[in-house]
């Protein structure tokens, strides 16, 4: 059997990088780890062939090889989506398709012949079974979760490193909070399913051997929903790992902001590898955060929060939202206060959605309105719904928000304050990095001479080696994710 892995392109939105990734001559930041992992439940003995459309031209002949093409995708692909459906259908190859857009959308696609829903670790082995016995059903869903430890080392060969910024890795499923925008919960439930220790290693060792050195994306969406089994079975481990193997890794997580509460676990993290995480923060006003149900950040200083993190040695990123019902405008500039004082870089703005299956979707529903489907897509300005607040209104307020944090003086200028609150405490091997290299000359060149807010660029250049010299390479680095924001929003 020949199975084609068919992974759709993103646009070009927030967290697609594009114009960062040219810098270090990369095509995409992670691959497709899902369906990697697919291929590892399939036999052994059947050719497989992967491609990331986000890093590989689709050309027919790859499609005219299979025998199946198995795609899965986000809802922010569904673009493309429909281009490879459209392409599959013209010559004549079948489908089988799964993912959380499939999975919560799959009777708006006719065209595909078979839906591998939900976790494929249970629902994979059924539809081969039928399948080989010439009686596959159309549709294969379940109710249950599945257990971790079925699931294999992800098939990491069939990737081309090299055009990746990022290898990624799971360890855990599921979120112990409810926040009713999100459908982390539905898709994959509240309890925390985690792999053992030992799997995680193994997959470590599998990028090692591939001779992976450098960034490892966790792509958990929340590393410590099971805080007492990551501080106390793998942070040990996964230091013991990293010092025996020379810290060839750097990870970057997902995580809510009660990892500010703990010292202990964020000293752990710094020493073990662990250099930026991922923040939920959404709003500051406390009407909201209650209306959301999002408890893990209610009454509590946030901004101290953050900067107990940064302090420990990991930078935060976070997502923000406006849109809620209770949101007056003065929310605008308290997000645009909060983000400059916290040197949150990398700050998420989206206009509140609601995805299909959430409890806001629900309710909305239930309150008639909703307006459409939601784009999956943070950076394009689309609401789902009828907002509280007038439309027009809400729409200036965001903007204002956006140009307030990404024109490039107050950007450089967050830039400097992350670099203030941010203790840089992990010492990984330092060597030549040629890659690196390239990417300063060519942010000298693209940013710090034919771009626009040039002059701050190499005010940031400059304080950095004054102020804090250990880290001028983060300096490069956020001023190519600031060329990048700024071309992604327009400004």
């Amino acid at each position: 059997m020949k199975i084609l892995l068919l992974y759709p392109q993103y646009p070009d939105s927030f967290w697609s990088f594009k114009h960062a990734l040219k810098f270090i001559s990369k095509k995409a930041a992670v691959p497709p780890l899902g369906l990697i992992t697919v291929s590892a439940l399939l036999p052994q003995s059947w050719q497989k062939k992967l491609i990331d459309m986000n890093v590989t031209l689709l050309k027919d002949e790859y499609i005219l090889w299979a025998d199946y093409v198995f795609i899965s995708a986000m809802y922010i692909q569904k673009e493309s989506v429909n281009k490879v459906i459209n392409k599959c259908e013209n010559l004549n190859t079948p489908m089988v398709a799964g993912g959380p857009l499939f999975t919560q959308e799959y009777k708006n696609y006719p065209q595909i012949d078979y839906f591998v829903l939900n976790e494929a670790e249970i629902t994979l082995p059924i539809f081969m079974t039928d399948l080989s016995a010439g009686k596959a059903k159309r549709v294969y869903k379940t109710d249950m979760y599945a257990n971790l430890d079925m699931t294999p080392i992800p098939d990491y060969h069939l990737l081309d490193m090299k055009k990746y910024a990022f290898m990624n890795v799971q360890i855990s499923r599921g979120c112990p909070f409810s926040c009713d925008f999100c459908e982390i919960t539905t898709l994959l439930g509240h309890k925390v399913r985690m792999k053992s220790p030992n799997q995680f290693i193994e997959e470590l060792n599998a990028l090692y051997k591939l001779n992976w050195r450098g960034s490892v994306s966790i792509v958990d969406d929340n590393f410590i929903g099971n805080k007492k089994e990551i501080k106390s079975a793998y942070l040990p481990k996964l230091k013991q790992w990293m010092r025996s193997h020379k810290y060839p890794f750097v990870f970057n997580i997902q995580s809510s902001i009660n990892l500010a509460d703990d010292k202990e676990m964020l000293a752990l993290m710094a020493e073990t590898g662990f250099t930026s995480t991922f923040i939920g923060i959404e709003t500051l006003d406390e009407v909201s955060l209650n209306h959301c149900n999002k408890v893990q950040n209610e009454n509590r200083d946030l901004l101290k929060s953050v900067q107990e993190i940064q302090k420990a040695g990991l930078q935060v990123s976070g997502g923000f939202i406006v849109g809620f019902d209770s949101d007056t405008p003065s929310i605008f500039q308290r997000q645009i206060d909060f983000i400059q004082k916290s040197g949150i870089v990398s700050a998420m703005v989206g206009l509140l959605n609601a995805p299909k299956n959430t409890l806001l979707y629900q309710r909305l529903c239930a309150e008639n309105r909703l307006t459409k489907e939601s784009t999956g897509n943070n950076t394009d300005s689309s609401m789902n719904f009828i907002p509280k607040m007038d439309y027009d209104e809400l729409m200036l307020g965001y903007k204002k928000i956006i140009h307030s944090i990404y024109a490039s003086k107050p950007y450089y200028q967050r830039v400097r304050q992350l670099f203030l609150n941010y203790k840089h405490s992990y010492n990984k091997q330092k060597e030549i990095n040629f890659s690196l290299f390239g990417a300063f000359l060519k942010s000298v060149y693209v940013i710090g001479i034919v771009n626009k807010g040039r002059m701050e660029y190499w005010k940031l250049l400059v304080w950095t080696l004054v102020k804090r010299p250990k880290l001028f390479i983060e300096a490069i680095t956020f001023a190519v994710y600031g060329y990048h924001f700024r071309i992604v929003y327009g400004l």
